[in-house]
């Protein structure tokens, strides 16, 4: 009964067009009420109370990151290496947004920034060079969520922060299955985008050139290697990485590319600043609805629904991923992450599933709801920079979905395809 409140007044308020954290607070509020607590001070002190957590600072320096990376010229120079490396392959210009993406995952953590950026300045050239617009759209939303499972990825603190899972460890799990889902949509794109496309590939670039375009972007390159091998080797925590991350991407684009002035930090302060305060409050929103979750009992009940299949972990994974994947097309990624962590958590313990292997595949199902309408983020993302009918979009996007829907299922089924690479990061 208590799960059945929970979740209905969360449905009816999110239908009713009211924004997700006000719908937490609300579903938490009753929740409250109806547990017997009527002390306001419960409210407040559990929203301070989840917002007050040092590692989550890495969040709003990942962002602001991000804005001195798009603004700095970073991400532009990573398209011309892409660009140098593989765009005379026929389909080359698929390949590099796929290949940029990946590259921009491991520098921002953001897939809603990377796609942005991705869908500015890729996707007039894809138009232009005589691509499928739909195909290309769907192409550069697959690419942008990459952001969200590789190293820096914010998903994944949120998660570790809510679940008491280690930061790092599930920043080293995410590499190799980033990795696989930029594969799976190379494959994806020679076999089935290519073959549909009559675009002829563009020059090679000039060896010399090309040398010259890499060495131009090498400190473009160097970051992810800081941030990594850092974080590998513990000379800096996840919180340090974003600081670092950011006063590096700030130096690059102000002294060494030049593209950022003095006149232009104040107002990607102020961007970086909008955004982290909406993730903010939905994390403070997301803490009371958590507590509350716990003081329900909440997990224990679903335990006991679940118990049929709490014996076999490859059967519950799929359930769960299968329920997340669904769950996924009526809300967002952040406030799927923070509902959702507090009441996983204690089942991944009752059934013996590895917390870090089970935050990679979380992130990766909620990353996929980020392209499934209705609500699809990133869809929306990439319909409103590239004018592309979102109807149209969502048919462009289908197979490059389905192949990250089959790389998610076959971590699942082979968990070693996580916890081998691990070992070797860790």
């Amino acid at each position: 009964m208590t799960i059945l409140i929970f979740v209905g007044i969360l449905l009816i308020s999110i239908m009713l067009g009211i924004p997700i954290a006000f719908s937490l607070m609300i579903s938490g509020i009753v929740l409250m009420f109806w547990l017997g607590f009527t002390d306001p001070e419960i409210v407040i002190q559990n929203m301070w109370d989840g917002s007050n957590n040092f590692p989550l600072l890495a969040v709003p320096f990942f962002m602001l990151a991000g804005e001195f990376m798009n603004h700095g010229g970073i991400t532009q120079k990573i398209i011309n290496i892409s660009h140098a490396c593989v765009g005379h392959i026929k389909g080359g210009l698929g390949y590099v947004v796929i290949i940029t993406g990946l590259i921009m995952g491991a520098l921002s953590g953001s897939a809603i920034a990377d796609t942005a950026a991705l869908t500015a300045m890729l996707l007039p050239l894809m138009r232009k060079a005589g691509y499928n617009p739909f195909r290309a759209g769907g192409l550069i939303g697959s690419s942008g969520i990459i952001a969200t499972i590789v190293p820096p990825s914010i998903p994944m603190i949120l998660y570790g922060v809510s679940g008491q899972v280690s930061i790092t460890k599930l920043f080293m799990a995410g590499i190799f299955p980033g990795i696989l889902m930029a594969l799976a949509l190379i494959f994806t794109w020679k076999f089935f985008g290519v073959k549909s496309e009559s675009v002829p590939p563009s020059s090679k670039v000039p060896i010399n050139q090309r040398y010259k375009i890499i060495a131009e972007g090498i400190w473009a390159l160097i970051l992810p290697i800081i941030i990594i091998g850092g974080l590998r080797f513990g000379i800096f925590s996840p919180t340090e990485a974003a600081i670092i991350a950011a006063a590096y991407s700030l130096l690059v684009g102000m002294f060494i590319y030049k593209e950022i002035k003095i006149k232009d930090i104040f107002q990607l302060l102020l961007n970086s600043a909008k955004t982290t305060s909406i993730v903010m409050f939905l994390v403070c929103a997301a803490s009371l609805s958590a507590w509350l979750i716990t003081a329900a009992n909440i997990p224990s009940q679903l335990i006991e629904i679940l118990s049929p299949i709490m014996h076999n972990q490859t059967l519950l994974l799929i359930t769960l991923m299968l329920l997340i994947l669904i769950i996924g097309t009526a809300m967002d990624l952040t406030p799927t992450v923070l509902v959702l962590t507090p009441i996983l958590i204690p089942i991944l313990k009752t059934a013996g599933i590895d917390p870090v292997y089970f935050g990679v595949l979380f992130i990766m199902c909620v990353s996929i709801g980020l392209l499934t309408p209705p609500v699809g983020a990133i869809l929306n993302v990439v319909s409103g920079v590239g004018k592309i009918p979102i109807e149209k979009l969502i048919i462009g996007v289908i197979p490059f979905l389905i192949a990250e829907i089959l790389v998610l299922f076959l971590l699942v089924l082979f968990p070693e395809l996580v916890l081998v690479p691990l070992g070797w990061f860790i």
